[in-house]
């Protein structure tokens, strides 16, 4: 099976109201959509653009963390009609919700029929739980699509290699990462463990993170980022394990082309075999 992924190098700037929000991710979608894609990745924290639209009355202070639930509504009606009309599957980044008084970092995933999922971000980083105080999701999805299962892990998520064996586990062949990183230390750690986690599980692993800059919103002043779809690194793949890659910084979408049963036919006779030849009896496993 094949399926071809897009992911968005999207553009942080200050915006005035929620209309531009919604005209600038269009945009994004109807480029993919022009590529005929069947997934289209966000990246992480993207909708903290909503709070440049700044407060009623003093439009040059941007709006807090908190005000960030209140969009949601309008959120996944945007991404929902994009997803039904276009027939795509939309990863829309991640999205800040509530719920009981605590926010949580919220990955989207949107179905062409009109079903709604969320993965929240397992491990919060140190700014998150200082500045945010941001919660902890409690629990790992994976996800059927019509194109195979797939699961979404946020960011500092993919640095972490428990996580993505149990993905692997569950059956997962493509790990969606959506990524937020302000300088090059951030962006190289999720970018060289996504390699990692590639090669180790011998799954498809597709990041993007924001670019440019919202000079109003607190900790989103300086964004590092660079789209790149990522393959395990054996005879069938691009050498480097790179499929596509984008321009660092720069405002664009990259799309390629998955084919499930390379990741099938590696697992079985590759160079090796990561994955078959675990020490299972040295080290646990998840079932």
């Amino acid at each position: 099976m094949k399926l071809r992924v897009s992911a968005v190098q999207y553009h942080l700037h200050t915006i005035g109201s929620f209309e531009e929000f919604a005209a600038q991710v269009e945009h994004y979608v109807k480029t993919a959509a022009e590529f005929d894609a069947d997934f289209v990745l966000f990246p992480e924290l993207f909708t903290t653009q909503l709070l440049s639209i700044g407060q009623p009355d003093r439009k040059e202070q941007a709006l807090p963390i908190t005000a960030l639930p209140g969009f949601t509504e309008r959120y996944e009606a945007l991404f929902a009609g994009l997803a039904r009309n276009t027939g795509m599957h939309l990863i829309g980044g991640t999205h800040i919700i509530e719920e009981n008084g605590k926010l949580y970092n919220a990955a989207y995933l949107f179905y062409p029929d009109g079903r709604i999922e969320t993965q929240r971000k397992l491990h919060i980083t140190p700014t998150e739980v200082k500045e945010w105080t941001m919660g902890a999701g409690d629990g790992l999805q994976v996800f059927d699509t019509d194109k195979g299962r797939i699961a979404l892990l946020i960011c500092y998520d993919i640095e972490f290699p428990e996580i993505v064996r149990m993905a692997k586990a569950r059956g997962a062949d493509v790990i969606f990462c959506p990524s937020c990183t302000d300088d090059r230390h951030g962006f190289h750690r999720v970018r060289y463990t996504c390699h990692a986690r590639a090669i180790e599980n011998q799954v498809y692993v597709v990041t993007t993170g924001t670019v440019g800059s919202l000079p109003t919103v607190d900790f989103m002043r300086g964004n590092y980022g660079q789209a790149a779809i990522i393959t395990p690194n054996d005879v069938p793949f691009p050498p480097a394990g790179i499929m596509t890659v984008g321009e660092i910084n720069d405002d664009m979408v990259i799309t390629g082309d998955l084919d499930l049963d390379l990741l099938y036919e590696v697992r079985e006779k590759g160079s090796v075999t990561t994955w078959r030849d675990r020490r299972t009896d040295l080290y646990t496993d998840w079932k």
